[in-house]
């Protein structure tokens, strides 16, 4: 594996957008109280779910290359974001402040071995590390379930 391409297609009208890649589909909306149909998740919280996603994904390449027990791992993923920023105030950035992670892993391991695979997914997880390059603060809080 060494460069991937990903590419997403899809179409709008108002707040929803009919995304597809490959065989899979996704809308993406905003609320009726955001003027949208509430047809889909909205895109932050997409973002969140794309975040949970890919560290499962990573956690369980590392797990393997660690001989790590991962049994499963439930996440929890929250963001604050001041929508002042995407509402067009210059001086507040349009992204997240903070995105916080907290996932129970389902393991025999040591909290010890719990501890080292957060560690290495994330450092390795591309959607975690956009984030942390982005000046977003991270804060993630692996533990046993």
């Amino acid at each position: 594996m060494a460069n991937m391409e990903f590419n997403v297609e899809g179409n709008a009208k108002n707040f929803q957008t009919d995304l597809s890649t490959g065989s899979h589909e996704i809308t993406i909306d905003e609320p009726e109280n955001l003027g949208g149909s509430n047809q889909g998740m909205d895109p932050l919280s997409a973002l969140l779910s794309s975040l949970a996603g890919c560290e499962n994904a990573v956690a369980n390449f590392v797990a393997k290359e660690m001989d790590f027990d991962l049994q499963g791992i439930s996440f929890q993923v929250n963001g604050n974001i001041d929508s002042e920023g995407m509402m067009g105030n210059p001086d507040v950035r349009p992204y997240f402040q903070t995105v916080s992670v907290k996932a129970k892993v389902r393991t025999s391991e040591s909290d010890e071995r719990v501890q080292e695979l957060q560690e290495k997914v994330d450092a390795r997880c591309p959607v975690f590390t956009t984030l942390h390059a982005a000046g977003v603060e991270m804060n993630a809080d692996w533990s046993k379930a």
